[in-house]
């Protein structure tokens, strides 16, 4: 067995790629430079030998409306899972990505997902096991590994604004009282058994008082 890092990202993955470089990564991505043991982690690499054509797994933590939540190693002629997508070219050379095997991923909107991947490690050797990870499969002897973690879902800031909004209705002390507030900066309003009452004048005391003589 082997561990990791017990310090894991808490932010979700939310997309996956594959690069013909490690310098050749977009920005914000993170490059699977390396195995568990250190070792090289060129996906084209075939046992002592190194191609020429060099292939390496991305990913990024960016923040987006969805997050990944799987991911499949598959041969190229089998059937796509369903709900997956797959990783078809290298994100900077438009290259095919894989050869005889195939990377795909499922995502999901970020507020339906209660897991996600978090965590992408690659092992020099087949057998070994890195504990809470979940293997993808296997490629040129080496293995692809995920693990998931918790997500944390934000609260929409329109969702707050409008409620504010609903709380004050037209034509109301409340309502007067608040955007005197807000225009002068006093913050001294307090609710009271008035708020949401109408004020109106009598009409007893709408005639003119009469002048004394």
């Amino acid at each position: 067995m082997s561990e990791v890092s017990s310090q894991l990202p808490i932010d979700p993955i939310t997309a996956v790629g594959v690069v013909s470089s490690p310098s050749k990564a977009p920005d914000g991505y993170y490059v699977v430079a390396q195995t568990t043991d250190g070792s090289d982690a060129d996906l084209r690499k075939v046992g002592l030998f190194k191609s020429k054509v060099t292939r390496y797994l991305c990913f990024t933590r960016k923040t987006g409306p969805d997050v990944v939540v799987d991911m499949k190693l598959t041969d190229i002629k089998d059937a796509l899972p369903a709900s997956f997508t797959p990783v078809q070219e290298t994100m900077d050379r438009k290259e095919a990505a894989m050869r005889k095997r195939r990377l795909c991923v499922k995502m999901s909107p970020r507020e339906d997902a209660k897991t996600a991947v978090c965590d992408i490690q690659i092992t020099a050797k087949s057998k070994t096991h890195l504990v809470n990870y979940t293997c993808v499969g296997e490629l040129n002897n080496m293995g692809i590994w995920y693990r998931l973690g918790d997500v944390r879902q934000h609260q929409s800031s329109r969702v707050t604004s409008g409620r504010v909004e609903s709380d004050a209705r037209p034509g109301t002390l409340r309502n007067f009282s608040k955007i005197y507030s807000e225009r002068h900066g006093t913050g001294l309003y307090t609710m009271t058994a008035l708020d949401d009452v109408p004020f109106v004048v009598s009409e007893k005391f709408s005639q003119k008082i009469p002048k004394e003589t």
